[in-house]
This record gives structure tokens, sequence and C-alpha cells, in this order.
């Protein structure tokens, strides 16, 4: 058993990984995210309707922010804990399962294949509707390259937010202990979850989402760097992807995913940027790295190849820390 224990801690990220990789969410489970939407509507419900003034909305704003991510992350870690107590190998189960629902890789897959198969066939109604699933900008009037760039826009910004860096955080607190990765890694998706539902500039969420939305810009800025170099690595150009990236990626007002998606384009010889509706609002969004190449479907396949290994890189790295740090303890 002391052995099956300190082996443990290095097993649980590969199989979640590894879980996700192969089957994903099962959309017939409740998954954390939705509790987490739950919670927040419920609260932003009774926050606009009792606190009108910006100062109470961003007390309220810093509380959710904070709240959230601690509550979340405590409960899962709490969990994964008690099991333990009754187990190692039940804890080390309900890691897995609450760590690979962290991880949105097979989800992203899913999503690109979900439009691509459509387009694919020139049915380019079916590809906006499915496209309107998984994007907010307006949908009904696309070109098949511009529904092509949204696809590629989403995996490249969500490569980062969805996928390498709740890795990233999964490994970092399980070297401290299982269940603190996995408090590390649902802490972080509360974060991404407030961000995505009220992290906006704009009415209503100016004051009560401001905090939200830089917490977790600022818990993105490492993995998002580890993404770029690591993707600028397996381009086989690292030195062309760090300066296309220095040059393109501060002109988007997100600190993160102008980067994320820069790496991806510099790597693939796209571009990505441009014109965006938002419920009947053109954006102009930077451009990014420069148009050698169109996008098509095997650019969009080539860009989840990437992730996947950069996944892999990444998981190698963090078991091999995690194996040192282990078996020492257990040596």
């Amino acid at each position: 058993m002391p052995v099956l224990w300190c082996s443990l801690p290095v097993v649980v990220p590969l199989l979640a990984a590894i879980a996700d990789f192969i089957i994903g969410d099962p959309w017939h489970w409740i998954h954390p995210v939705q509790v987490m939407g739950w919670g927040i509507q419920a609260y932003q419900t009774l926050i606009f309707k009792y606190f009108q003034s910006p100062r109470m909305q961003r007390l309220a704003g810093v509380m959710l922010g904070l709240g959230l991510p601690v509550l979340s992350g405590a409960i899962a870690g709490g969990v994964v804990s008690l099991a333990a107590r009754f187990s190692p190998l039940l804890g080390a189960g309900v890691a897995v399962v609450t760590l690979a629902s962290c991880f949105a890789g097979r989800s992203l897959r899913r999503a690109a294949e979900d439009v691509l198969a459509p387009l694919s066939q020139g049915d380019l109604p079916e590809a906006r509707g499915r496209l309107s699933l998984y994007v907010g900008r307006d949908t009904e009037t696309l070109s098949e390259p511009e529904i092509l760039r949204a696809v590629m826009e989403t995996i490249s910004e969500n490569a980062t937010d969805g996928v390498l860096a709740p890795l990233f955080y999964a490994l970092l607190g399980t070297a401290i202990a299982p269940e603190v990765g996995v408090a590390f890694a649902i802490a972080y998706k509360a974060l991404s979850t407030l961000d995505s539902m009220v992290g906006y500039r704009s009415a209503p969420y100016t004051y009560l989402g401001w905090f939200s939305a830089r917490a977790e810009d600022l818990a993105t800025w490492i993995p998002c760097r580890l993404t770029v170099l690591t993707i600028a690595l397996l381009s086989g150009r690292p030195g062309y992807v760090w300066h296309t990236c220095q040059q393109d990626a501060p002109a988007d007002p997100s600190p993160n995913a102008g980067w994320s998606e820069c790496a991806y384009a510099a790597s693939l010889g796209v571009q990505l940027g441009g014109m965006n509706t938002y419920r009947g609002q053109i954006r102009k969004k930077p451009l990014l790295g420069s148009p050698h190449r169109p996008i098509d479907c095997p650019v969009i396949r080539q860009s989840l190849r990437l992730t996947r290994w950069a996944c892999v890189i990444w998981l190698t790295l963090g078991l091999m820390g995690l194996g040192f740090r282990y078996g020492l303890n257990c040596g």
C-alpha cells in the first residue's frame, strides 16, 4: 500500500487527461461548470435586484470573484480528501473524474468536427447553426472562410483557458497533494466560468464583473505564455512565432487571448482576427499572424494536433517532476 499511495499523485493527472481524451464530458452528467453557472446566475439576479449603485456592485463583484473559486476549490478538494480517507483508490478515482471535467480537449475537438462536418458537405446554413452554439458572434450570414476562421479562433483561444491552463494548475497543485491539484484546477475553472458569464466591460456587468475578469486575466497569464512557448517550439520556428506574438498580440484587448490565437496563427501560417458582428454591432479585432495559407479543414485539424502535443509535453514534464517529488518522499 505505501508504494501504491506514493504512485497515486503521479497517476491521477495522467488518467484524468486520458479520460478527457477518450471520453470527454458525458452530456447526460451534471458538469461542475453547470453548477457554477447556476450559482452565478442566482447571485447576479439577487445583486441586480437589490443593489443598483456601482460601489455595491463592485463590492459584490469582489465577493463573487473570490468566493466562487475558493468555495468551489475547497469543496472539490474536500470531497477528494474525504474519499481518500475511506480508500486511496477511491480518492484517486474521484480526483481523476473531477480533474477530467476541468479539461476541455475532447469538447474542443467535438465542437470543431461538429461544424466541419456539414461545412465539408457544402451545407452552410447547418454549419452556421452549429457554430452559433460555440461562439458569441452572429453567424447567420458568415461565409465559409469566416466560419473556418471562427472555428480556428475558438480552438486557439480555448486551448489555453480550456485545456492547458487547467492542466497547469492541476500539476502545480498535485505537487502539494492530489486534493490540492483538484482544488486548484476547479478554482481556475470557476474563474474561467465567471469571466465568460460576467466578465464584460459593458452593462449590466460593468461593475459586477470587473474583478472576475481581471482575476482570470492574472491567473491565465503564466499558463498562456507557457502555451505560446510550447506551440512555438512545436512549430519548428520558435523565434518567428515569438516575434510575431510580440508584434501582433498586444493589439488585442485581452492580455491572453490574443497571444494564444497569435501563437497558433504564426505556427500554422494563417491570419486570424478581422471584422466580427455581435448582436448586430460590428467589431474589428486586430489581425494576428500573416495569411501565408488559407484556413481550411486540414489547418484546423493541425491546430488540434498542436494542442494535443502541447498536452503531452506538459504532462510528460509534469509527471517527471511529480515522480521525482513523491519518489523522494517514498524513499
